[in-house]
């Protein structure tokens, strides 16, 4: 095995280096036909999609759709001319709209027409026999002038070969014209078809036939701004996804607009009324208001949809694109420094319309409410009215600023009561204020008939934060809420109940309103309901009421942030176009620096006004265990409603809206709680007695206030 071993090693020694190889030309790897299809595909997709192919496919399409809308309208050119189908369209359409004036005209029109037709026809079928018989006559006449030609001619000349030449002459002639036909008779059916096509292909182009999309850049019309025309108005409502309204307009044709009444001039925009066809509704139109925006070329709140006297119309308001974005003017109260105010005969000048037109509105004897989202401009609104009311040193103020930053400073020294601040305290104080506006109303109710009192308004800003608010009174009643025993609540609804027979008026300003920070008996008693940009429908039948919204009034579509200061109004105060129930105004702004100046003005009207910042109690209170016990008298037991009859009979100012619960209430606080007597409920004498009793001697700290 040694031996092998080195047998191989030396093997291995004597081998001799072998050559290096020759090296072997690589073969390119086979390309994949994946690899062809996805350039062939990405070369394919640049080339079509690159900018000269897309303007060469513009072009096309431009020129061919001239070429067939050209033809098209000319057709129906053709076709209108030669027939009865354009009184029959504008028939149909005065029949859609209701016009039957209209339609007989147009009927008794195509009857005429068609009796012309007639006529005519009746004409060409009798044409060949007078042509033939015209051109016997013509011929004969002819060739008997130009042989008396001839015959003149030979006399003269003394030639009679020349009888015929004037025959002659008019041989030539023929033969010349036959050989000028011959010649030019290729040409012209070569390029009759082509001038036809460039006639056609000129109309088109001429009523603008292609796709804007297909037009140059530099040509393409942009329609946003764009004057509102009636072609405009009936094109926007027949794309407005309403079918009989798209079928009623298509039958119409082009006479779509004998639907649209005057387009007139209104403010910063124009306004139309629209007399829908049988079978569509306006409450479809009213419901569709953004997409009929966006087909008039314009924005959402840029247009208005109202409801005039005449039925079954809609009336539309336009704006010019970017006018509401504009801001008004100054306020008179600004400008003006000799106004003055009225509070019986006056108006506040509040603002303009949409139409342009100075707004204003009476504040005499109507209950007030405003009411709108955060940050809308509540206070500024709301204020306003208060200064230009204030420049009448008649008013007496009563204002409680539940937000208490700074807004209703200026009327330090200007209104008798002030309350600013967001808490329960301010709110007992404001509870109080408004109870004094009750307490002062019905003085003012019980004073001799004819007795004039000056005006006393109060005002509640961020009424919601009363409302809402958790305190309850040593007496067990909540200030707060919207229950017979809440005393802001039945405070603010005795004042709306009264309150202006003796000129004692309450103004509130709320925001984001719902059934708990505005209780529907307090929204209804407004007289003069404002409303600014709100979420929701809901919001905004809250604000103003069922009738307004459904007669198209819609804050909630005014833009948060945007339309600050807008306002939909629904009062008798302010002057509303016939048949609407609303008003859209934007209303001046004054910011806190210029309110104050317009207040420093009013300040200097009157001789000098003491603020309070809470209302002076009066040193009586209402002891409602006593009355109690007055009414029941020596009898052992009263049936409830007997005593509650009682009660408002003995103070009808604090009794009047007294429920069982209330007397419940208060008799189980003093542990005298109604009791059953023969299946029916009873107030205890001996109980409130002994109630009574119970209390005076505990001291008079325990006493009812």
């Amino acid at each position: 095995m040694t031996e092998n071993v080195v047998h191989l090693f030396k093997d291995q020694q004597t081998e001799e280096p072998s050559e290096p190889p020759t090296p072997v030309a690589a073969v390119p790897e086979p390309v994949k036909p994946v690899r062809v299809w996805k350039r062939t595909g990405r070369a394919i997709a640049h080339a079509a999609t690159h900018e000269r192919t897309k303007g060469a496919g513009r072009a096309v399409v431009r020129h061919g759709s001239y070429v067939i809308g050209g033809t098209r309208i000319v057709t129906r050119r053709a076709w209108d001319g030669r027939t009865g189908a354009r009184y029959e369209r504008l028939l149909r359409a005065a029949e859609a709209a209701g016009n039957y004036e209209a339609a007989g005209d147009w009927e008794e029109r195509l009857s005429r027409f068609r009796e012309q037709r007639h006529k005519r026809r009746m004409d060409l079928l009798m044409a060949p026999e007078k042509l033939v018989k015209g051109a016997a006559y013509g011929a004969g006449g002819s060739l008997g002038a130009l042989i008396a030609i001839g015959v003149a001619l030979a006399i003269a000349n003394k030639d009679a070969s020349d009888v015929f030449t004037p025959l002659m002459a008019l041989v030539e002639l023929i033969r010349l014209l036959v050989t000028l036909v011959t010649i030019l008779w290729g040409p012209l059916v070569a390029v009759g078809p082509w001038l036809a096509l460039m006639g056609v292909w000129a109309v088109g182009r001429h009523r603008g036939a292609a796709p804007q999309w297909a037009l140059p850049l530099g040509a393409r019309t942009d329609d946003a701004g764009a004057p509102i025309t009636p072609s405009i108005v009936v094109t926007a409502l027949r794309d407005l996804g309403v079918a009989p309204l798209r079928n009623a307009i298509k039958e119409m044709g082009d006479a779509g607009a004998a639907m649209l009444g005057p387009i007139r001039i209104a403010g910063c925009g124009v306004e139309v009324d629209v007399t829908l066809p049988s079978g569509v509704s306006t409450a479809e139109v009213q419901g569709r208001r953004r997409k009929l925006a966006e087909n008039l070329a314009r924005h959402e709140h840029e247009v208005f949809i109202t409801l005039p006297t005449a039925a079954r119309t809609v009336r539309l308001w336009i704006a010019d694109s970017g006018a509401l974005e504009e801001p008004i003017g100054p306020s008179p109260l600004v400008t003006d420094e000799t106004l003055t105010a009225d509070y019986t005969k006056g108006k506040a000048p509040w603002g303009q319309d949409l139409r342009g037109d100075a707004a204003t509105l009476s504040v005499y004897q109507r209950m007030l409410l405003i009411t709108g989202l955060s940050n809308q401009g509540k206070t500024a609104a709301l204020r306003s009215l208060a200064l230009w009311l204030a420049l009448d040193k008649t008013v007496e103020f009563r204002i409680a600023d539940l937000k208490g930053v700074g807004d209703w400073g200026m009327f330090d020294s200007l209104a008798t009561v002030l309350i600013q601040g967001p808490t329960d305290e301010h709110v007992i104080k404001a509870t109080e204020m408004v109870e004094g506006l009750v307490e002062e109303m019905e003085r003012r109710l019980q004073a001799p008939p004819g007795t004039k009192f000056d005006p006393l308004i109060g005002i509640v800003d961020e009424a919601q934060v009363a409302f809402m608010c958790p305190a309850v009174g040593d007496d067990k009643r909540p200030y707060g809420g919207s229950k017979a025993t809440s005393r802001y609540f039945m405070a603010a609804r005795k004042v709306h109940n009264q309150g202006r027979a003796v000129d004692v008026l309450l103004w509130e300003g709320t925001q984001d309103p719902t059934d708990q920070n505005l209780p529907k008996l307090v929204r209804e008693g407004a007289h003069t309901r404002i409303s600014l940009a709100l979420g929701t429908e809901s919001q905004a039948r809250m604000a103003l009421g069922d009738k307004a919204v459904d007669g198209g009034a819609a804050p909630h579509l005014l833009r948060q942030g945007l339309d600050k200061g807008t306002v939909v109004v629904a009062s008798d105060g302010i002057k509303i176009p016939a048949g609407q129930a609303s008003i859209t105004v934007r209303t001046h702004y004054i910011d806190t620096d210029t309110a104050a100046v317009v207040a420093g003005r009013a300040k200097a009207l009157r001789d000098g006004v003491t603020t309070l910042a809470a209302v002076e109690q009066p040193a009586w209170t209402v002891d409602f265990l006593a009355d109690i016990a007055d009414v029941l008298g020596d009898k052992p037991k009263m049936l409830t409603q007997e005593v509650l009859q009682r009660l408002a009979q003995k103070n009808p100012g604090e009794y009047r809206e007294w429920t069982f619960s209330d007397l419940r209430q208060v008799l189980e606080a003093a542990d005298a709680a109604p009791r059953k007597s023969d299946g029916r409920m009873v107030v205890d004498g001996l109980r409130v007695a002994n109630a009574l009793a119970q209390r005076d001697a505990e001291g008079p700290e325990s006493a009812t206030p």
